[in-house]
């Protein structure tokens, strides 16, 4: 089973979230932070966190290198509008897997929608699960997203 970790403080996004994955086959736990659900990461029931709503800089910046130390496979997909260039080089730098803005519209959550679904094909692949080229095909962000 897919897990995926969708953390934000805010109630009402991570159920916002959690609808747009409903129907896509994943295991979803929401939670106010990833600590509170470190556990599914550090023993790989977690394979994709979904970080969304107000980071603190100084925190993303050392949080994102002990996930991948918790778990080194681990796709982290950050959605934020306001991220300082230089933080977001540095979370890159660190193996966040995609970066996206706070979706506007219900276009914007297909963006997210596939981001995830790329980032469990990847996953996969590191753990050295086949991924049919069919599905991989399916999994590419469409030209008009971006």
């Amino acid at each position: 089973m897919n897990g995926l970790l969708i953390a934000n403080k805010d109630q009402g996004a991570r159920e916002q979230l959690a609808q747009v994955f409903k129907d896509d086959g994943y295991e979803i736990t929401t939670s106010v932070s990833v600590v509170n659900s470190l556990a599914g990461i550090l023993d790989k029931t977690v394979q994709v966190v979904l970080l969304s709503g107000t980071l603190d800089e100084q925190q993303i910046s050392k949080f994102v290198p002990l996930l991948k130390k918790c778990n080194r496979n681990l796709s982290i997909i950050l959605v934020a509008d306001e991220v300082p260039l230089e933080l977001l080089r540095r979370i890159r730098k660190e193996g966040i897997f995609y970066h996206a803005l706070r979706p506007v519209g219900n276009e914007g959550w297909e963006e997210i929608r596939q981001a995830v679904s790329c980032a469990f094909a990847s996953y996969s692949a590191r753990q050295g699960g086949m991924v049919s080229s069919s599905r991989l095909k399916k999994l590419q962000p469409s030209p008009e997203l971006f």
